[in-house]
């Protein structure tokens, strides 16, 4: 580890404002199929814990649902330090795992999925329409978790993910790709948000 590397790792040991305990990282599939990608992620689970984090979370975007299951297995293979979940949006329930690895087909397409299930219910009479709450919603997402914090890589847009759970994240984009994100950007990303002033939508 470099002397800058160990002078981040300093300044996030010691900032004013505590890590964040939710991180998020959203990422495409096609990320993962850069050489080294599995790698990064191992490696990324890793220094979420040290610095901090008691839940990870990842986001894996796929164009194509036929793709889910084999990226499924792959990822339920990922070596890391603490238990995974890895859900895609047939599931229902939450997942607690310390680390969810979520695969899913974009937010409208979630919120789509979870309205129809939620919807199911009213229609079998399991549901009081009046009484649908927030948490009805949520327990059907693939990420049922809100993150303190989102890092996008490769480009300053979430475009269509994320789109409920993220809504009073803190978010920090960065244009280093994936394959190439290394733990001087990781705790780039944990000293941006500590300079935040978290306001939750007010």
């Amino acid at each position: 580890m470099g002397l800058y590397d160990r002078y981040l790792a300093a300044r996030v040991r010691r900032g004013d404002a505590p890590a964040p305990e939710r991180i998020a990282v959203v990422i495409t599939e096609r990320d993962l199929l850069e050489p080294g990608a599995y790698r990064t992620l191992e490696d990324f689970f890793g220094w979420a814990f040290a610095f901090g984090a008691d839940r990870v979370l990842l986001y894996v975007s796929v164009l194509d649902a036929a793709a889910i299951p084999a990226l499924r297995r792959v990822l339920e293979r990922v070596e890391a330090p603490r238990p995974v979940a890895v859900r895609e949006p047939a599931d229902e329930g939450r997942a607690d795992a310390p680390i969810q690895m979520s695969i899913g087909l974009g937010g409208k397409h979630e919120f789509a999925t979870a309205t129809r299930a939620v919807a199911r219910r009213v229609a079998a009479g399991d549901l009081d329409p009046e009484g649908i709450t927030e948490a009805d919603l949520e327990d059907r997402l693939v990420f049922p978790t809100d993150p303190d914090l989102v890092i996008k890589t490769g480009a300053e847009r979430l475009s269509d993910f994320l789109i409920w759970q993220s809504v009073y994240s803190e978010l920090h984009f960065t244009d280093v790709n994936w394959r190439d994100f290394r733990r001087r950007d990781y705790l780039r990303a944990i000293r941006d948000y500590q300079h935040r002033q978290r306001r939750y939508g007010q």
